[in-house]
């Protein structure tokens, strides 16, 4: 069904006032009642009644009147309502730990980033940490009146979001786990956990202005210690058979070439990882995204040859997954997102030797609009979707609290 049309069977109240949410809260510019009357097809009086209700539940808010030019009554404008309902993001990287809170309008209200090298550090304590972290921005929401409406935890590993396991994460040294109990977040609040790669493609869909989303087809390749990728298709996250899609970090570049903390060798994180990147140019690991991009620009032999070999790996990489899934556009975050004008030309210099279609369908090589931590924004805004794409229990939550 059209996402613009509106429900005419089964849960006819559910699935329209799901419609008139996201139609706001996906706008690049505010819609007024009569906006949505016109795009969704139903009355006047039905968009007025489903607007109400957001509105009172705190999901929407009325901006100010707009005059018209002719006769009629102003419009009122509709937005995201702010610091109302808020979503959580966690995660757990290896070189950082963090919390962001974020609200519907997709600001960030409250946030912890701690970086420090978690290589190696004990599960149970680190998410205990994390858990302590949380706990205690939640309470700090709760004091300004804001709910929150669940959290959800990045990993940099194999996540089976089925039993909520972590299989194996080999840059942080876990494997077998099940992360969320370790947290001890409040009992009732609903959490997941999932591969950061994955999130940080979702906060490229959902966690910046409707107005900078470029595509909702695309492949998404994080740099970092490893190299994780993402694939979008039309608006959605392919997982895979398990959710176990997008390892491109773990695609062989060269099958003699150096060991992997995976097992293999040759890995495409041995060539382009951060890790990597840093060792060319003699900084340390530990070097924020900022330096290593000043440094990476310079124009000397070692930052050339660093960057070369980089670009030329994610290239042959990415050629693979370009001609397996027909995509047209791949996003870099993380590292490399302030690399981008240096890594795309050879970059570029792969696909159009190694992709069959190239001569026809060129692949655009640009820089993810949501780059700080975007797993952190992903983990959030995953959490407001399932709000906007249900919205029925914050309506009803919020009628049961009016008196009568």
């Amino acid at each position: 069904m059209n996402s613009a049309e509106p429900a005419r069977q089964g849960s006819l109240r559910e699935r329209n006032l799901a419609l008139v949410a996201r139609q706001v809260i996906d706008a690049a510019e505010p819609l007024s009642r009569a906006d949505l009357a016109a795009m969704t097809g139903m009355t006047r009086a039905t968009v007025s009644t489903l607007v109400d209700q957001l509105v009172a539940a705190g999901i929407l808010t009325e901006l100010a009147p707009v005059a018209r030019s002719g006769p009629g009554r102003p419009a009122v404008p509709l937005a995201p309502a702010a610091r109302t309902i808020v979503g959580l993001g966690l995660e757990v990287n290896v070189d950082y730990l963090g919390v962001r809170l974020i609200d519907l309008t997709g600001a960030v209200v409250d946030e912890i980033v701690l970086a420090e090298n978690l290589r190696g550090s004990p599960a149970t304590a680190t998410l205990a940490r994390l858990g302590q972290l949380t706990r205690d921005i939640i309470t700090r929401a709760e004091s300004r009146d804001m709910r929150v409406a669940g959290a959800h935890l990045a990993l940099p590993g194999l996540v089976d979001t089925g039993s909520g396991v972590l299989r194996i994460a080999p840059n942080l040294g876990w494997s077998g786990i099940e992360p969320l109990p370790l947290l001890g977040l409040p009992d009732g609040l609903p959490t997941a956990v999932g591969n950061e790669a994955k999130l940080a493609a979702l906060a490229q869909l959902w966690g910046c202005p409707a107005a900078r989303r470029t595509s909702r087809t695309f492949l998404y390749v994080s740099g970092d210690v490893g190299v994780g990728a993402a694939i979008v298709i039309d608006g959605e996250l392919f997982g895979g058979g398990h959710g176990w899609s997008g390892e491109l970090g773990h695609v062989t570049v060269d099958p003699s070439g150096p060991a992997c903390r995976c097992g293999a060798n040759g890995c495409l994180e041995r060539y382009a990882g951060k890790e990597v990147l840093v060792d060319g140019v003699g900084l340390d690991i530990d070097v924020p995204g900022d330096v290593l991009a000043d440094r990476l620009g310079a124009e000397d032999d070692a930052a050339r040859a660093a960057v070369d070999t980089a670009g030329t790996a994610l290239g042959q990489a990415m050629a693979n997954a370009v001609n397996l899934l027909d995509i047209d556009r791949v996003l870099l975050g993380g590292v490399y997102t302030g690399l981008v004008p240096r890594l795309r030309p050879a970059i570029i210099a792969q696909l159009e030797s190694r992709v069959l279609a190239a001569p026809w369908a060129p692949v655009w090589i640009d820089p993810a609009p949501v780059a700080d931590h975007a797993a952190l924004t992903g983990g959030a805004v995953t959490v407001l979707r399932a709000v906007v794409d249900n919205p029925m229990p914050w309506t009803a939550r919020q009628a049961r609290t009016v008196p009568v």
